[in-house]
């Protein structure tokens, strides 16, 4: 149940109601919910019990083949996301990864990375800025890898590889199952890229599958849990003034998405953070009307995990001793983190590069509760369109 001070994780043993038996206010809370199926679509497509489909990536090893850098360009989620693959490339498969917002892309000098692999990512496929931003990739000989929802869209016709996300229509314009399967299908090409560079065994690769199989069954089962949860906590948090969202590592990507998510569709003012840059002037605006949401999972297998979340820990009772309203996510079984935060909301353990898949679920649905609270079209948000045609 969801409480001040919860750490109780969320019970798993009730089969959930199926989509079909419920009907839903607003796309966005489906399409929140419909993420399970969408993995389950895209995992099916990339990947089989027994690994990877070769024949899937075929043209993806051709778009590498050769390459020891890959440049990303995308906008609003689809950045974040690829902020997220900067990490599992670099780590996983030892490639040197830039992130480019593509507005800015094509305006910049040509002395980018060295002869890349030029990756983007869009929900639509037709966004304007990462359209220009591939064509310009194509006129300086780049070869090309397209992560789009739409497999029929020109940027999927125009790359040498079309990777689609398969999440289905999506009717709400902030991103939800679409930005979930970009970081599924980011996740699976950075495991194959480990794999055909000799940075992973097969063994090693299939064991990070079987985890990544696993999400679909585990998350449908939490859903419940998380909206009761959620929109509870979420009155707390309407009134707020701002709300910071701080996250380390490939948490902070998230973080960066938990802010967009509220801003597009709550319109309140919002950040996202690394954590441990908070105290380098951020922590002036925090007061009892500015609240923090902080990522404070941990893997119990990573060295470096377990450091940030030290750290994390850390700050949190420093924040504590100023008066600091805290939300935090936390992995289910934590003991520590409620100590120091009014509400935590516990997403299932899993290694570190797949926590970011459950962590942020709960994120979209605090916007989705902030924005319903304060009376907002949330699948309509004012200003925004699902896809931006012209720059």
């Amino acid at each position: 149940m969801p409480s001040e001070q919860s750490t109780s994780s969320p019970r798993r043993n009730k089969p959930p109601m199926t989509l079909h038996q419920r009907t839903f206010e607003h796309a966005m809370l489906r399409e929140i919910f419909e993420q399970p199926g969408a993995l389950a679509d895209a995992l099916a497509t990339y990947c089989t019990d027994e690994g990877l489909r070769e024949e899937t990536f075929f043209s993806a090893r051709q778009a590498l083949t050769g390459k020891e850098s890959i440049l990303i360009a995308a906008s609003g989620s689809s950045r974040h996301a690829g902020q997220v693959g900067e990490i599992l490339f670099e780590d996983r498969a030892g490639i040197a990864v830039d992130v480019e917002y593509a507005s800015e892309y094509i305006y910049r000098s040509t002395q980018t990375l060295k002869d890349p692999c030029f990756l983007v990512i869009s929900q639509s496929g037709e966004t304007a800025d990462t359209s220009e931003a591939l064509r310009e990739a194509i006129a300086r000989g780049s070869s090309t890898i397209a992560i789009t929802n739409n497999d029929t869209s020109s940027m999927a016709r125009l790359a040498d590889c079309s990777l689609p996300t398969k999440a289905g229509i999506e009717r709400a314009i902030p991103a939800t199952k679409s930005f979930t399967t970009q970081l599924l299908v980011l996740s699976l090409l950075s495991l194959y890229a480990a794999r055909i560079r000799g940075q992973m065994t097969r063994a090693v690769v299939e064991s990070h599958l079987r985890e990544l199989q696993a999400i679909p069954d585990i998350m449908a089962a939490v859903l419940p849990a998380w909206e009761k949860q959620v929109a509870q906590l979420a009155k707390g948090l309407q009134a707020a003034e701002a709300i910071l969202f701080l996250g380390r590592g490939v948490h902070y990507p998230i973080a960066r998405e938990g802010a967009l998510k509220l801003k597009e569709s709550a319109y309140m003012h919002a950040e996202g953070y690394p954590t441990g840059e908070l105290k380098h002037g951020p922590n002036a605006l925090v007061d009892a009307s500015t609240p923090l949401v902080v990522l404070a999972t941990k893997d119990p297998l990573a060295p470096d995990s377990l450091l940030r979340y030290e750290k994390t820990l850390n700050l949190l009772g420093d924040l504590k001793k100023q008066g600091a309203t805290v939300v935090s996510i936390v992995t289910e079984g934590d003991d520590q983190i409620a100590e120091f935060s009014a509400h935590t909301v516990e997403v299932p353990r899993s290694s570190e590069y797949v926590a970011p898949l459950y962590e942020v679920v709960p994120l979209q649905m605090l916007a989705y509760f902030t924005a319903i609270n304060r009376g907002i079209d949330v699948d309509h948000p004012r200003n925004l369109s699902k896809a931006v045609l012209v720059e």
